[in-house]
């Protein structure tokens, strides 16, 4: 009974200011719609970054004049190598070869040179988990101790490009989406601590009666859960749309849109994130009012 009648209590004061309170929905909608965009962008850059690694892959030179017993030591050598996917060994004429068919039409830059000048070399191509800047460097630096090796490039600032866009991206979508998050909660915060003010009448006479904090409280704790769900749900609306335009929409004309993924946790999620910040809001406003 006590449940109940503070939930009447709080759909009563939602319905009698619902100009204030379809605005602060709305404002609350807008802040979620945001968190969301956040989200999704860091998600899928992240996912990005964790597919870049796949195409990674260190190149060694080898010294001249090896003899087939010497490299395929250290073919053995780097197999071994747990952090090692796989290795394969390019001979000087098949590297010629390659570098042919990358240049095509542009192959009159070789006319003149009657010697080979590329060196045999070795593709490794690492194991996902094991590209990380540290793994790699150190990786490096044992492979340049083996006989043979004469130079090891491994892309240094590809990979530092990698994890500093990684770094940055979750690092700033933290930021936003905290500063998103607070302005929610100031939301429900501001409001609430209106509506206690415009029911202080009301509420006195409730304290006459014998009623406990957690009487009169209960209503207004509920009041910034029904705004945060339905900045939730207007904010799920938002977030369909938005997916909707994107996959269904922009992808029949503009391709690159099919390669976006937006996990439909999101669309679950909103309603429940949206009742928890307005919770959060309505209980710190009531923590900051003196009832007596």
């Amino acid at each position: 009974m006590y449940i109940l009648y503070s939930l009447r209590l709080a759909i009563q004061s939602v319905w009698h200011e619902k100009w204030i309170n379809l605005l602060s929905v709305l404002t609350i909608a807008a802040g979620l719609f945001m968190i969301t965009l956040t989200f999704f962008s860091v998600y899928n850059m992240d996912l990005a970054t964790k597919k870049l690694p796949e195409k990674f892959s260190m190149m060694l030179y080898l010294n001249n004049d090896l003899s087939e017993q010497e490299v395929g030591n250290i073919m053995s050598t780097l197999k071994k190598n747990i952090a090692v996917e796989r290795a394969r060994y390019i001979s000087k004429d098949k590297a010629l070869e390659e570098l042919k068919g990358v240049l095509k039409n542009a192959d009159y830059v070789l006319e003149g040179i009657n010697e080979n000048p590329l060196p045999a070399s070795i593709e490794v191509k690492l194991r996902q988990e094991s590209v990380s800047i540290s793994k790699v460097k150190k990786l490096a630096a044992d492979i340049r101790k083996i006989k043979g090796i004469e130079e090891v490039e491994y892309g240094e600032q590809f990979l530092n490009s990698i994890h500093s866009i990684k770094a940055g991206a979750q690092t700033l979508g933290l930021l936003m989406i905290s500063v998103m998050s607070t302005g929610v909660i100031f939301v429900c915060y501001s409001t609430v601590k209106i509506m206690f003010y415009r029911r202080k009448e009301e509420i006195e006479t409730f304290k006459l009666l014998g009623a406990t904090r957690g009487f009169i409280r209960a209503p207004f704790v509920i009041e910034g859960g029904i705004l945060g769900i339905g900045g939730g749900v207007v904010s799920l609306i938002g977030t369909m749309a938005l997916y909707y335009t994107l996959f269904y929409k922009l992808a029949l004309t503009m391709p690159i849109f099919k390669i976006i993924v937006f996990p439909s946790e999101v669309f679950i999620a909103l309603p429940f994130v949206g009742l928890a910040l307005g919770v959060s809001g309505a209980v710190i406003a009531l923590g900051r009012i003196r009832f007596s």
